[in-house]
């Protein structure tokens, strides 16, 4: 198969890395979650993305921050911080009245050049109520960069 620009899915592969949830002022909430190790041997770049769906009271805000890590397996051995961490930023404020918030943001753009054999990423979300707002977040991983292609 000969690829063409027109195939983007040849050119990246996606990885499923966690699902977290929470409660505000509860459980999960303000919590760092280490998200699944993933082999990236193959691949020179990954981008992580955090895709969430929030109940919110209004104004009421979910903040996200994190981070990528390399490591030398799944298991998460040695693991240490690579690459630039995305600061707490926050990613989604209920509207007038409360509600559902959903969206993705991009955790980060990382160049997997000098990364060991492993990748992992650790993300926080925190609600700012206190007791009644919920998440739901998840992390996938986007590969790039494949050594062969199409990308599997």
């Amino acid at each position: 198969m000969n690829p063409t620009m027109r195939d983007a899915g040849a050119f990246h592969a996606a990885r499923y890395g966690s699902t977290s949830t929470l409660t505000a002022a509860g459980t999960g909430d303000n919590t760092e979650v280490n998200a699944d190790a993933i082999d990236r041997r193959g691949f020179q770049s990954v981008t992580v993305y955090l895709g969430f769906t929030a109940t919110l009271a209004a104004t009421k805000t979910l903040t996200l921050s994190g981070n990528l890590q390399d490591c030398s397996d799944l298991a998460g051995t040695g693991a240490a911080d690579f690459g630039d961490a995305l600061p707490a930023t926050i990613v989604a404020t209920g509207p007038g009245g409360g509600g559902v918030v959903k969206g993705t943001v991009r955790l980060g753009n990382f160049n997997l050049g000098m990364a060991r054999t492993h990748i992992r990423a650790q993300y926080t979300p925190d609600l700012s109520a206190s007791g009644t707002d919920t998440a739901t977040v998840w992390l996938i991983y986007v590969l790039g960069g494949a050594e062969k292609l199409p990308a599997v």
